[in-house]
């Protein structure tokens, strides 16, 4: 029942468009031409195509970065005097028995203040940790290491095959991608990187499938990875094919031929002189007017699709943009498919 209201809703909003479509954004093949080279840039562009703000990524996320000392890790310390055995036994008998840790960012060692070693380095630590130790007792030296740590981690949820992976400063995306057992199907173009409550503006389709290698950012504790199920993404092939139906996306776009080979291609009924393609909002579309003979001798890279388009072929031209709508929503048989379609639209539905 929920569904059904739900669909109501729907196509209340649909039927709702005010007056008939005048054609003021309909385009023919050089504009779809120029905007498919557009989804060739990848996902930053398909997003900004969508209206949505991207940030260019940082090359600062390229860098590799030093391993730092937390709160909460616990330190092996020992020293080497000859003169100060004393000293010496102390500090090794409780880095043996219980280990340094550190709290409030500070540790306590034997004969001196709270020494602050939280975000140094295991080597920035050593060497004050010595300089106090010889404004005391001359000739010590100091070594040091990790008794017990907090794993700084990755967290992966989606389509993988690991919960997380620790990371170390100098672990990239790709070798953490190949960790987690990614599947091959996966949808990249979906997937996503969290950074402190932030999305990264990564490519994962570019880097995997492409090799791009500036989209192979080194991984932070921490960091959350999303990997998107195949379907997340999809378009729509319906009107006067063989077969009208949803098609997944997992690269973030597809040929237009590949699409209408799809939906079993265009049968006799169909007018091969008016394949349409409908891009954007319900409410605003943007439509592209193409024949056969664009699909069949311009290159497949030339005719692009992106996730939320519809294909629409006819036996006559789109002329109202009302009357498709009405058209439209009948054609569908079971719920599903249209639940599935309508966050491609632009449409909310509960």
């Amino acid at each position: 029942m929920t569904r059904i209201i739900s669909l109501f809703f729907v196509a209340l909003c649909l039927a709702s468009c005010s007056g008939p479509y005048m054609g003021k954004d309909l385009f023919g093949a050089d504009e779809f031409v120029l905007d498919s080279y557009k989804i060739r840039e990848g996902k930053l562009s398909i997003l900004e195509m969508e209206g949505k703000c991207v940030d260019e990524l940082d090359d600062d996320l390229l860098n590799e970065y030093q391993d730092r000392i937390h709160e909460d890790d616990v330190l092996q310390i020992v020293l080497y005097n000859p003169k100060r055995l004393d000293i010496v036994q102390a500090v090794q008998s409780i880095g043996e028995a219980v280990g340094y840790r550190v709290v409030g960012g500070q540790i306590l060692l034997p004969d001196l203040s709270p020494i602050e070693v939280a975000g140094l380095t295991l080597e920035e630590a050593r060497l004050k940790i010595q300089d106090l130790y010889n404004e005391q007792i001359r000739d010590t030296e100091v070594f040091i290491a990790y008794k017990e740590r907090i794993v700084r981690k990755v967290e992966l949820m989606g389509l993988t095959g690991l919960a997380s992976v620790p990371v170390d400063g100098r672990i990239r995306l790709f070798d953490l991608l190949s960790k987690a057992r990614i599947p091959a199907n996966a949808n990249l173009f979906k997937s996503y990187i969290v950074r402190n409550e932030k999305m990264l503006p990564v490519d994962m389709q570019k880097l995997i499938k492409e090799g791009d290698m500036q989209q192979n950012i080194v991984m932070h504790g921490g960091d959350k990875i999303y990997i998107a199920e195949p379907s997340a993404s999809t378009l729509m092939v319906m009107g006067e094919v063989a077969r009208e139906r949803v098609i997944a996306l997992p690269d973030g776009f597809m040929s237009l031929r590949q699409a209408l080979a799809e939906a079993g291609g265009i049968p006799y009924s169909g007018d091969t002189s008016y394949i349409q393609i409908i891009r954007g909002s319900i409410s605003r579309p943007k439509i592209y007017t193409l024949s056969w003979e664009h699909v069949i001798h311009l290159p497949n890279d030339s005719l692009l699709l992106m996730p939320g388009d519809i294909v629409y072929v006819a036996a006559t031209p789109i002329a109202e943009w009302n009357r498709f709508i009405s058209q439209l929503l009948p054609s569908f048989t079971g719920f599903d498919i249209m639940f599935k379609s309508c966050s491609g639209w632009g449409v909310i539905v509960p």
